[in-house]
């Protein structure tokens, strides 16, 4: 897949989910049902108005709530459908879910240290990282593929499943995926396609730098 000539070639904007209160207390979401708080909401609003002005083609979407809900408010401004996927869910983390930052270092701090230096962990006993990519990058190109020239693709997922994704995208070692970095709540990446293959034009795009709160921790 390569760029038109004489075209920008098709874009892909991954784009967090908004504020959950699990977020705020650094609490361990993985593939729970978590929903939106009314700052959450407001921050997808928010986006969405500014997300709409790329003119996108087409939305796709985790199922999750947080996601579906954050993704329906670029569709009310855009009058496109949500293609929902649970391709596109967050990373499944086993006994890491539900738990603060604070209780997996106390509890699983080895683990958690091995995540960290990029080596193939099943946090909690979950999936790793190469298999959210090999769930979720196949369902992003799939979507691309249906892209008119030079048309854009909204991704509405999860901070861990977005970061493998574009890391997949990118042609990168897994173990160096954790160098892209976490986005904030209802914060986006853009990746452009070129004669290389895809290019990480924008990353962690649409707010001043805030904390990261979550799954990226």
């Amino acid at each position: 897949m390569s760029a038109t000539k004489g075209g920008r070639g098709r874009r892909i904007v991954l784009w967090r989910h908004g504020q959950t209160s699990w977020n705020l207390e650094r609490r361990f979401q993985g593939s729970t049902d978590i929903e939106l708080t009314e700052t959450g909401l407001a921050q997808a609003r928010r986006a969405a108005r500014l997300l709409a002005a790329l003119k996108p083609d087409a939305i796709i979407a985790s199922d999750l709530k947080r996601a579906a809900a954050t993704a329906a408010e670029l569709a009310a401004i855009t009058g496109h459908p949500v293609s929902h996927d649970a391709a596109l869910r967050e990373t499944y983390a086993g006994v890491w879910q539900g738990l603060t930052h604070e209780e997996i270092l106390a509890r699983h701090g080895d683990e958690y240290r091995a995540w960290k230096r990029g080596e193939p962990v099943r946090r909690g006993g979950g999936e790793l990282e190469t298999e959210v990519a090999d769930r979720a990058a196949p369902v992003v190109l799939e979507h691309v593929g249906k892209l008119p020239e030079d048309g854009t693709l909204v991704v509405v997922s999860h901070g861990g499943t977005i970061r493998t994704t574009i890391g997949r995208l990118l042609g990168l070692p897994s173990h160096n995926w954790e160098s892209l970095g976490g986005l904030s709540n209802c914060c986006w990446s853009v990746l452009g396609e070129g004669a290389r293959g895809w290019r990480l034009l924008e990353h962690n795009a649409g707010t001043l730098p805030e904390p990261v709160l979550g799954d990226d921790d």
